[in-house]
């Protein structure tokens, strides 16, 4: 097996002078050093973040999932498009990047130009990884999500899952099968009909945005359009297209039960990937020019604190008495459901959540090579209670995204973490929120959240 190798190389003087302009220039005019030094570090990382958009860009060239979001100058795309740069090439200049950034010394800078330093780092580091994977090396499960997202998944004792399986066991009605089999079974009675999906899900949205807009200020022209689609791997995809606008793709390919439109409006919505990728425009890229707010590389760092607050996102404008009570009182009767049910179908849901633990391990055994694609399938059937046709898409997904999966809940865990460490519990609302528009308006990076 092929290690992570360093992507740091020694800096030819030409490129050292055109990413750092001299200092003594400002200082002989009678700027104040500290000043001169924070202006030109600004200047230096102006000019590396157009670069790494421009890289990005390239590696976008090679591997068509790269580029989530792009909302730049269309020159530099165009560019990217006829002037295909070559991996081995993408790979040497993004080393250049990397090391210039580490010649920046942080000390003088302010808390948002240090951030930006280090995110900087981390996505020209994790855009090098990519490209060496890309190239041919070959990384374990951890080792690939340490080099692109920064974080790695810990482990999971399979004696806890088995404990929450048998609480899962105690709340179903009793019959016959396995606990997949009666629990499949009695959520039949709780898939939203397929005429009513739309109206249910833009229930959800409309509330969440609500919610959301109590606590965050966002700009009149925000907006997003919701398709339903089919034949993907994922439940639901956000695609931003800049300017403050979202297209929101749902799956239908299997069903919808009545506890998912909530979860994927804030996820998706607010103040989920649609509010992340507007606030990141407006008060980065657009107020304070950083253009390396203008691409979303989707195997990044980025990506980890995306889906963190997107999920921790939930629980800010739903706790969960709350969203138990919106989706009884609101959602239920909207779907021509049985709200009477809907205390105890929480409780048996609550605890299949908290199986989707085991995701990271099936994905770690399968992506070390350690169990097949049906091996994983059936591990996530004992383990987290899917369907075996959900438990199949799920591994489609691991083929495709692979490491991405521990964006999830390993993000959840630690923005969570850094939120109420930093005084945003439960009990202090108002600091929870500050903390978490923070989160969403700032540069930041996942070993960040962890210091």
């Amino acid at each position: 097996m092929i290690r992570c190798v360093s992507f740091r190389i020694a800096l030819p003087a030409l490129f050292l002078l055109l990413l750092f302009p001299a200092v003594h220039r400002d200082q002989a005019a009678g700027e104040p050093g500290n000043a001169a030094a924070s202006r030109d570090a600004v200047s230096s990382m102006d000019g590396v973040a157009e670069r790494y958009v421009k890289l990005a860009l390239a590696v976008g060239e090679h591997d068509p999932l790269y580029i989530d979001a792009y909302y730049g100058p269309e020159a530099w795309r165009a560019q990217a498009r006829e002037g295909k740069k070559p991996l081995e090439t993408i790979e040497h200049e993004a080393a250049l990047l990397e090391a210039a950034l580490e010649k920046l010394d942080p000390s003088g800078l302010d808390e948002m130009l240090r951030l930006r330093r280090e995110f900087l780092i981390k996505q020209i580091a994790s855009l090098a990884a990519r490209v060496s994977m890309l190239r041919g090396t070959k990384l374990s499960f951890d080792e690939e999500s340490a080099a692109l997202y920064d974080a790695v998944a810990p482990r999971q004792d399979e004696s806890l899952f088995r404990e929450k399986l048998a609480r899962v066991d105690s709340l179903l009605p009793p019959g016959e099968g396995s606990i997949l089999d009666r629990l499949d079974r009695y959520r039949e009675d709780f898939i939203i009909p397929r005429e009513k999906l739309d109206t249910v899900f833009a229930a959800a949205i409309g509330e969440a945005r609500r919610r959301t807009k109590l606590h965050i200020d966002l700009p009149d022209s925000e907006s997003f359009t919701v398709e339903f689609v089919t034949n993907q791997p994922w439940g639901a995809y956000n695609w931003y297209q800049g300017s403050g606008h979202s297209v929101i793709q749902v799956n239908t390919d299997l069903p919808a039960y009545i506890e998912s439109p909530l979860g994927l409006a804030c996820h998706e919505g607010y103040p989920g990937h649609h509010v992340l990728n507007v606030l990141l425009e407006q008060k980065l890229a657009k107020e304070r020019g950083w253009v390396e707010f203008t691409v979303y590389p989707l195997f990044s760092p980025q990506s980890f604190i995306a889906e963190g607050t997107a999920n921790f996102g939930v629980e800010m404008v739903f706790p969960p008495e709350e969203r138990s009570a919106f989706t009884r009182d609101v959602l239920y009767p909207l779907a021509g459901l049985d709200a009477g049910r809907a205390e105890a179908y929480t409780a048996v849901m609550k605890l299949t959540r908290e199986l989707r633990e085991c995701e990271n391990e099936a994905a770690r055994r399968y992506l070390n090579g350690e169990i097949t694609a049906e091996e994983s399938a059936a591990y996530l059937s004992t383990y987290a209670l899917m369907s075996p046709e959900r438990a199949r898409k799920l591994v489609t997904f691991f083929d495709r995204y692979r490491s991405y999966v521990i964006n999830y809940r390993v993000g959840y865990d630690l923005v969570k973490d850094y939120i109420e460490r930093e005084g945003g519990t439960e009990s202090c609302p108002e600091r929870r929120w500050e903390i978490f528009r923070e989160l969403l308006s700032s540069p930041r990076v996942p070993s960040g959240l962890r210091k």
